[in-house]
């Protein structure tokens, strides 16, 4: 981390990266339902749910803060796409890097619906705009698809280079953002995305377990 001068600045950053995610996640659970239809929600309910482990990817992040509590009681339980929701999350350390992950676990109508309102919501503050425009990506090796983008906030006057990674499937989201203290204000075009979807998946494989 850096010189304690500064440290507390960084925190600061850090949790209002953290609050931009679930401000993005409530719009998710509350927004409107797009044209695109239903999708979702299995007739045997749902089948994941979203834990928040002491580690992440393989043991890169160690778990700094639990926010669920937090995010549970911004996030509505039931929106016009979301269903009997329940919300999760943490944020993580590993070295000068921080990352925060908010997940959703219930009953989702429309998957794309949820990724598309996150998305929308982790903008709407004013302070925040897209650096560089969402994409899918394919993990490497296969399997299902990320979004991932790169977003660059003002915060404290100092300008936050965030990419972040979201998926949803019928009845779990999760939105993976992170970002850098010892380069806060990173080129966005250098950010490699598909690398950072590799360890978005992985991520996913860890949080993201059976219902039963």
């Amino acid at each position: 981390m850096p010189p304690k001068g500064k440290a507390g600045k960084v925190w600061g950053i850090i949790g209002a990266v953290a609050g931009m995610v679930v401000i993005g996640t409530v719009v998710s659970a509350t927004g409107i339902r797009g044209g695109g239809g239903s999708s979702g929600g299995s007739d045997d309910g749902p089948r994941y749910r979203v834990t928040v482990p002491q580690t992440l990817a393989g043991g890169e992040y160690k778990l700094a803060k639990d926010i669920s509590q937090q995010a549970g009681s911004a996030v509505p339980s039931d929106g016009a796409n979301e269903h009997n929701i329940k919300a999760v999350g943490g944020q993580y350390s590993s070295g000068t890097k921080s990352l925060v992950m908010l997940g959703l676990y219930g009953v989702i109508d429309d998957p794309e619906t949820t990724i598309e309102h996150s998305i929308n919501g982790m903008t709407r503050d004013g302070k925040t705009e897209v650096a560089v425009a969402d994409k899918k990506f394919t993990p490497t090796g296969g399997g299902d698809s990320l979004t991932c983008g790169v977003d660059v906030r003002t915060e404290m006057g100092q300008k936050v280079t965030l990419p972040f990674c979201i998926w949803a499937d019928s009845s779990a989201s999760a939105n993976v953002a992170e970002t850098d203290a010892s380069d806060l204000a990173k080129d966005p075009q250098s950010v490699d995305l598909q690398e950072f979807a590799d360890k978005a998946a992985k991520i996913r494989s860890e949080v993201r377990k059976p219902v039963r």
